[in-house]
């Protein structure tokens, strides 16, 4: 295990580089944005890093002379009514003196390279995914993770090692592994001590114009995007823009001589970095509503809740004379024993079940987390579930125990969930001074001076500052500070948290205009989304926008203010994309929004007549990256077809044939040209959100890998057309309209931290992994969420409780950088019937989902499936051998895990996992994307949907919510049992809505509810219920409504009768039934028995 402040092994290291595709065939290695090494800081070197990927941009320089020329008044450039007779631009002659891309610094002595570093030692296959020649991974997973290789999470090292992709695996043995290049995944890490890493410094990058020798001492020169591309066309984007902000940790390249410069996001959010008197008087002035404001006291507190809620302190206030008797609620760890003594277990918890016997075990309400086996004082404190939760609610006392109970452990999270929530603008943040842990509700306070860290037991002073509360107006209460009150907190980060300061908000949108695009008619709307939501995008007034267009070209928009009409600039030459006028392509919105407007308003006319079948997504891209890269944000990709010219061009791979096997369907990407690209994009804070609109095979298994690394998003329409199938154009709309509106994170980076002795080793979700524990996050939205796995590295029987702690660090679309911080406090048992006690069976089922969908990509499909049978069997024989001390017939389940085979078997008929239908390969891969990236409540309710009777609804047990009457009628069972001719059943599928109703439903819901006389009158494509004047109609419309308001995707409503095209999803929908394929949930459970008793 690496001691804080250490690097870890380099073999540890080396694994992490094979992993995340570190070397491409070219040898460049895949960091994500620089690493300057410690004797540039220390000797007051401000050198410019290099801030872009040579494989990809060649760093050339244009003669200035013919740039004038290619732009002066010699070329016009013709307005958008002149489409079709317009000229190309081509490229302006490269200068002859090229100019060297890179002069190495002199003052700095260039250090060896080590081999986990030096790019030759690990070659790397190129262009292929594919596991090679290597052992198939054994079909169960492992849970026993060995100590050597992978590193605990409480010291943060300082790393400058390699950085890792969307899911990392630190240890060997395991069989799962990250989707990067797998044949090289389990061969580097070795056991045995490892001498520490040496970072070889970087090269100081050279600027074309630039001066050469450090910059002036007196600030930082001021970069902006017209300067830049001024100097050359071609330019690669400033280094000093590279980087995003700091303490959660990125680079820096610039010392303004008015603030402590750090130069990783690793030293400075991460170990290494001891606490240092904070700057309080020299902080970026940001834009910010200051909530309480006391002069000449210490810096108040912002709450975003309603003052009714904040609790309004009181108008005078009240100092305490002379020293006040210190006095704490007993919640720290040195106080649990007392409390834990009032605990009183449920007794449904240790009951045991014969699900043979009891199978109907669904509850009828919503299934809740189990709640932790803590003190109430402790529990009321703890972190909401939605945000934070983990697969065990009782956490094993050793990895020998955690191995007994063969259940996984792990985090899912949903950091950036819409919330009110208190914001903290003082200009101290406490943090442990050993391993940088945000002070939180579970620390100790040993006296009223002196707290001790609950991750690693680090004893630390408080802060005179802290000594104060302005919410009660109290001094020498810091047991009652706000951050000591809540175990979720957003805190105004001042600039020691900067490297740059904060990008304004970014916006690029990329369409498709090729013939199929137009066909489709999805640009109308689009661009009547964005036309309605401008005003509504994110933002202020450094708000950028810009559009390209692309076919077989790519076409650029002038939005110059001052022209009376946007102008259209196309440059045709594929092969090595350069940016035309790039000051004028990305606009401030404000200043250029009447332009924006006309454009949106002409362009779904301007390709109506288009011949143009060719698709350049790849330059597109490369292009899109380029006009981004000195500032970062949002790319918005509009793609409707498999691209098929230039770099990334793709090639049809689906099989029809083949889809309903288990073998030999591709879900690996074909090229890595879109993976490679979108580690460019992270390391530029670009990230890009693909919305394919596609009813042929587009190869989403490549493409959404653009999304994946960079933590965008994937939507999926299949067979988008305006007329043909309205009830999308309703979808992409509503989610347009959710997509462009909300809330959105920029150049942000979250670590997680976990108590001494845990250990972190594998990452789920949409995001790069900077160094071994740092998830950069170029763009974070509300609708994401991640997992992580775990494991127990020391004994924790020194402890009674662990936490946990994410810490999102995020710049806001107003320019203030935020740190929203989330602490989870659990309890450590040493009985393997207490770790079944507190398993969650949901969090266990969705992590399982996200290593099932690493299985399927690096071995099989039929691999993963068997994994997740093996891993309820696995689990339940443990059980029974261990716990269960007579051995009765049946099947025998802990109360916890009533509904683990049931879930299990939902997910092996889920979309992702399921075999022996005609599912299409890219809604496999879209189903495996949303398996990655959707928060839990989302994939459960997609994996086993809800199914309830909506004939007879009523007020009894309704929910009143701003006076509206929600009907609440019970979940049933997804059993063809459970139907009636003689009723209607709506099931809720997450991002669809199923309304089925029976051949002899009562006249009553017919006429009522949806307006007609009689069930052969129901229409065949019916989406929506009509508005009725009748209580019945009213109650229905208000649950769907209710449900729909649920989650940020929009549900289309289907409403079918029994020989509906619709009925065969619903009915494969129905998991506890037996289809062609796959078992009945009463079969399944036999199977199970077998097994486990053998």
């Amino acid at each position: 295990m690496s001691q804080p402040g250490i690097p870890a092994s380099s073999g540890a290291l080396s694994g992490l580089q094979a992993q995340n595709g570190a070397a491409s065939a070219s040898g460049s290695p895949f960091t994500n944005g620089p690493i300057q090494n410690e004797l540039m800081s220390s000797q007051g070197y401000s050198s410019q890093l290099p801030g872009s990927y040579p494989h990809l941009i060649p760093a050339k320089t244009l003669n200035p002379v013919s740039v004038q020329s290619k732009y002066g008044g010699s070329q016009t450039v013709s307005p958008l009514s002149n489409y079709q007779g317009l000229q190309t631009l081509h490229r302006p002659p490269v200068a002859s003196n090229a100019v060297t891309p890179s002069l190495h610094s002199g003052p700095v002595p260039r250090m060896p390279q080590h081999a986990s570093q030096n790019p030759a030692a690990t070659p790397v296959p190129s262009g292929s995914f594919h596991p090679g020649a290597s052992v198939p991974p054994p079909l169960n997973w492992q849970y026993n993770y060995p100590p050597t290789g992978s590193r605990t999470n409480h010291g943060s090292p300082v790393s400058s090692g390699p950085a890792l992709s969307g899911n990392t695996n630190l240890t060997t043995g395991h069989p799962y592994v990250s989707s990067g290049d797998p044949s090289l995944q389990n061969n580097f890490i070795k056991s045995g001590p490892a001498p520490p890493l040496v970072n070889s410094p970087l090269p100081a990058t050279l600027q074309p114009g630039a001066p050469l020798g450090p910059p002036p001492t007196g600030g930082p020169p001021p970069v902006s995007a017209h300067a830049a591309q001024k100097a050359s066309h071609r330019a690669v984007p400033q280094p000093s823009f590279n980087s995003a902000v700091n303490q959660e940790g990125i680079t820096s390249s610039t010392n303004n001589g008015s603030m402590v410069v750090h130069n990783s996001y690793d030293e400075i959010e991460g170990g290494g970095f001891l606490a240092t008197p904070q700057l309080t008087n020299k902080t970026t002035p940001v834009s910010r509503s200051v909530g309480y404001s006391y002069p000449s006291l210490p810096p108040g507190y912002q709450n975003t809740a309603p003052p009714s809620a904040a609790g309004m302190p009181p108008s005078s206030l009240s100092y305490l004379s002379g020293p006040q008797a210190f006095t704490q609620t007993p919640l720290g760890a040195n106080h649990l024993t007392a409390s834990m003594s009032g605990l009183s277990l449920h007794p449904e918890g240790l009951r045991v079940v014969n699900l043979l016997q009891e199978r109907n075990m669904l509850p009828p309400t919503p299934l809740q987390p189990p709640a932790p086996n803590l003190h109430e004082d402790i529990q009321k404190l703890n972190c909401n579930p939605e945000l934070f939760r983990c697969t065990l609610t009782s956490v094993p006392q050793t990895q020998a125990l955690l191995n007994k109970a063969k259940l996984p452990l792990g985090l899912l999270l949903h950091p950036f969930k819409d919330l009110v929530l208190p914001v903290v603008t003082s200009s101290t943040i406490v943090r442990c001074r050993s391993c940088r842990t945000y002070i939180n509700p579970f620390v100790s306070f040993l006296d009223q001076r002196r707290w001790k860290c609950n991750l690693c037991y680090q004893v630390n002073d408080v802060p005179e500052e802290f000594m104060y509360n302005p919410l009660t107006r109290v001094y020498g209460e810091p047991h009652k500070r706000p951050e000591v009150q809540n175990a979720t907190i957003e805190f105004m980060a001042p600039s020691e948290y900067m490297l740059r300061p904060p990008q304004p908000p970014v916006y690029l949108f990329v369409f498709d205009v090729s013939h199929n695009a137009v066909e489709t008619g999805y640009l109308n709307s689009v661009c009547q989304s964005l036309l309605d939501n401008l005003d509504l995008l994110p933002g202020n007034t450094r708000t950028k926008i810009g559009f390209i267009t692309f076919d077989s070209t790519i076409h650029f928009y002038s939005l110059q203010e001052g022209l009376s009409q946007p102008q259209m600039l196309i440059v045709s030459d594929i092969e090595d994309v350069f940016i035309p006028m790039p000051e004028n392509l990305l606009v401030n919105l404000n200043e250029s929004k009447e332009l924006v407007q006309d454009l949106l308003k002409t362009l779904p006319q301007m390709f109506t007549k288009t011949l143009e079948t060719q698709s350049a997504l790849g330059p597109a891209l490369q292009a899109a990256f380029k006009l981004m890269s000195p500032t970062g944000g949002r790319m918005s990709v509009f793609q409707t077809q498999l691209p098929t010219l230039g770099v990334g061009a793709l090639r049809p791979r689906e099989e029809p044939n083949h889809r309903s096997s288990a073998k030999e369907i591709h879900l690996t990407p074909s090229t890595d040209f879109y993976k490679k690209l979108a580690l460019d994009c992270s390391g530029q804070q670009v990230a890009v959100d693909l919305f394919l609109l596609s009813g042929q095979y587009s190869d989403l298994a490549s493409l959404g890998c653009i999304s994946r690394y960079s933590a965008g998003s994937v939507y999926y329409y299949p067979s988008y057309h305006h007329q043909h199938n309205p009830v999308q154009v309703q979808k992409l709309q509503k989610e347009l309209q959710r997509y462009l509106t909300r809330k959105i994170g920029f150049e942000a980076v979250m670590r997680i931290r976990c108590t001494k002795g845990l250990s972190i080793h594998t990452f789920h979700g949409n995001f790069f992994v900077r160094s071994t524990d740092l998830l950069s996050l170029p763009n974070v939205n509300p609708d994401a969420g991640y997992a992580v796995q775990m494991s127990v590295e020391e004994s924790l029987t020194d402890t009674q409780l662990v936490s946990f702690q994410s810490a999102l660090l995020y710049t806001s679309s107003k320019g203030e950088r935020r740190i929203r911080v989330h602490t989870l406090c659990l309890p450590v048992v040493s009985t393997l019937n207490e770790v079944f006690l507190g398993a969650d069976v949901q969090a266990i089922s969705g992590l399982l989902a996200n290593m099932a969908v690493d299985r399927s990509v690096t071995a099989s499909l039929s691999d993963a499936r068997d994994a997740l049978v093996n891993a309820v069997v696995d689990s339940l024989s443990a059980y029974r051998s261990s716990v269960l001390s007579n051995h009765q017939p049946g099947l025998m389940v802990p109360f916890s895990l009533r509904l683990f085979p049931l879930y299990v078997l939902a997910l092996l008929k889920q979309k992702s996992f399921q075999t022996g239908t005609s599912a299409r390969l890219d809604e496999r891969s879209f189903a495996m994307c949303q398996v990655k990236n959707q928060p839990l409540v989302y994939l459960m309710l997609t994996t086993h949907p809800n199914l309830y009777r909506v004939d007879n609804l009523s007020d009894e047990g309704a929910l009143n919510i701003n006076d509206r009457t929600i009907p609440q009628p019970p979940i049933l069972q997804l059993s063809v049992e459970k139907l009636s001719r003689d009723g209607a059943f709506l099931m809720d599928a997450g991002s669809v809505l199923i309304l089925w109703v029976g051949k002899n439903c009562g006249q009553n819901f017919l006429s009522q509810v949806l307006g007609v006389q009689s069930y052969a009158l129901i229409p065949h494509t019916m989406t929506d219920l009509p508005e009725l004047d009748t209580p019945e109609s009213a109650r229905t419309i208000a649950f769907i409504s209710w449900l729909r308001e649920q989650r940020p995707f929009f549900p289309i409503l289907y409403v079918i009768r029994d020989e509906s095209p619709m009925k065969a999803t619903f009915l494969q929908n129905m998991v506890e039934d037996r289809t062609e394929s796959a078992l009945s949930y009463y079969e399944f459970l036999l199977h199970i028995q077998q097994q486990v008793n053998k």
